[in-house]
C-alpha cells in the first residue's frame, strides 16, 4: 500500500480549506464563509470546475483527489470536509497539522470510525464531527430545546425532503444504508432498528408527511451527549407517492439484496433527481419530564444551503468565533456551550425557527403511528 504524505499545517492567517468546496453544499458553504470574511481554498478532483467560484469569492482552488496517491500540502486556518472521506485522509491530515477540523459528510459507522482515529491520534486542535442531519442543524436545535427544558429524555427528528430541491450526489448516499439494520436507543435500551420501519405521519411545517426511520449519526450521539433515553430520526418526501414507492421498494428487500457498487446507481436514482430548488424543512421534538417543545426549521433556499449553514456554525465553533472558546479534542454540534444562541444564529443566516409547546403532555409532538 502506497504511503500518502499529505501535509497540512496551521496558519491562523491562512484560508479555510473546503474539501469538496465547489460541490452543491461546498459552494454554498464557500459563499457563506466568504461573507464571514474568511478567505477560502477550494479543493477537489477537477479544480477547473471550481475556478469561476474561486474567482467570484477572491479565493483559490487546487486539486486534491482523495483517491489519488499525490500528496497535498497547504497552510490553512481550518478544514471543512464537505465530501466523503472514506479513508479518513482529510481528517488525518488536519489532525497531524494541528488544524481545526469540521466534517459534515459521515454516516454513523464512519463517524464511529473517525472517533477511533481521532482518539488514536490525540488531536491538538478541535475536531467537530458535525454529520447530524443538515450539517448538524438538527442537533443544534435539539440542544437549544433541551436547554430550555433542562434536559432531554426523548429527541425525535422528522425530515421533509423536497424532491424539487437541488441535491449533490453525496447527499443521497444514505440510500446505501437502507439495507443495513442499525443500533438505536429507545427508553434507555439499545436495539436494532430496521431502515424504513417505524413509520409515522407528522406535521412538518404544516404539511402532513409520512416518515420512516433511517440511520443518522445523531441517533448515536444524542444519548450520550444530551442524555436522551430515546433518539429517533425519520425521513419522508414532499411527494406522498414517492414516499409510498420508497417504502414499497424497501418491503421487497431490494436494499438488502441490491447492495454493493453494482446496484449503487439504481439505489440512488430512486431519490437523486436534482431540481432547480426547493425548501428545506425539518421538525425536532424534545421531551423532558412530561414537558415537550417542538421546533420547525425552514430554509426557503433549500437543503444544500441549510447544510452549509450547519457547516458554517461548526466552523465558527472550532475557530472560537461564535462567542465561546474553541473546544478541546473531539466534539459534536449539540455540545455547543451556547445553546441559547442557536435560534439567533440561525435567524441571522436566514433560517426560520418556529418553536411551540406549552410543556403539558409528553406525547403531543410524537406524531400518529401509521
Amino acid at each position: 500500500m502506497t504511503l500518502i504524505t499529505d501535509a497540512l499545517h496551521h496558519d491562523p492567517a491562512g484560508p479555510v480549506l473546503i474539501a469538496g468546496g465547489y460541490g452543491t453544499v461546498g459552494a454554498e458553504l464557500a459563499r457563506l464563509a466568504a461573507a464571514d470574511r474568511l478567505p477560502v481554498l477550494l479543493t477537489g478532483r477537477t479544480p477547473e470546475r471550481g475556478a469561476a467560484l474561486a474567482d467570484e469569492l477572491g479565493g483559490a482552488v487546487r486539486r486534491w483527489d482523495l483517491a489519488a496517491p499525490e500528496p497535498f500540502r497547504a497552510g490553512v486556518r481550518a478544514v471543512v470536509g464537505a465530501v466523503n472521506d472514506p479513508a479518513d485522509r482529510v481528517l488525518r491530515a488536519a489532525v497531524a497539522g494541528a488544524v481545526p477540523y469540521v466534517d459534515i459528510t459521515r454516516w454513523t459507522s464512519r463517524l464511529q470510525r473517525a472517533l477511533g482515529v481521532a482518539a488514536a491520534l490525540r488531536p491538538a486542535a478541535p475536531v467537530l464531527l458535525s454529520s447530524a442531519w443538515m450539517g448538524g442543524v438538527s442537533a443544534l436545535v435539539a440542544a437549544a430545546l433541551a436547554d430550555r427544558l433542562g434536559g432531554a429524555d426523548r429527541v425525535e427528528t422528522a425530515v421533509r425532503w423536497d424532491l424539487a430541491d437541488r441535491a449533490g450526489a453525496d447527499s443521497v448516499e444514505f440510500m446505501d444504508r437502507l439495507g443495513v439494520p442499525f443500533e438505536v436507543v429507545e427508553a434507555g435500551r439499545t436495539r436494532l432498528a430496521v431502515p424504513l420501519g417505524d413509520v409515522r405521519t407528522v406535521l412538518v411545517g404544516g404539511e402532513r408527511t409520512r416518515v420512516a426511520r433511517i440511520d443518522t449519526p445523531e441517533q448515536f450521539t444524542l444519548p450520550f451527549t444530551l442524555g436522551a433515553g430515546t433518539a429517533a430520526t425519520r425521513i419522508g418526501f414532499s411527494s406522498a407517492a414517492a414516499t409510498s414507492a420508497l417504502l414499497a421498494v424497501g418491503r421487497t428487500g431490494f436494499f438488502r439484496w441490491g447492495g454493493g457498487e453494482r446496484w449503487a446507481g439504481a439505489r440512488r436514482s430512486l431519490l437523486y433527481s436534482p431540481g432547480d430548488g426547493g425548501t428545506a424543512r425539518l421538525r425536532v421534538d424534545v421531551a423532558r419530564a412530561g414537558r415537550e417543545l417542538t421546533a420547525t426549521v425552514t430554509d426557503p433556499r433549500g437543503q444544500a444551503r441549510l447544510t452549509a449553514v450547519g457547516a458554517l456554525l461548526g466552523l465558527r465553533r472550532v475557530l472560537g468565533a461564535d462567542g465561546a472558546a474553541a473546544p478541546d479534542g473531539v466534539s459534536f454540534p449539540e455540545l455547543t456551550p451556547l445553546p441559547g444562541g442557536v435560534p439567533g444564529a440561525l435567524a441571522a443566516l436566514g433560517v426560520e425557527l418556529a418553536v411551540s409547546g406549552d410543556g403539558a403532555g409528553a406525547g403531543a409532538g410524537a406524531g400518529v403511528a401509521a
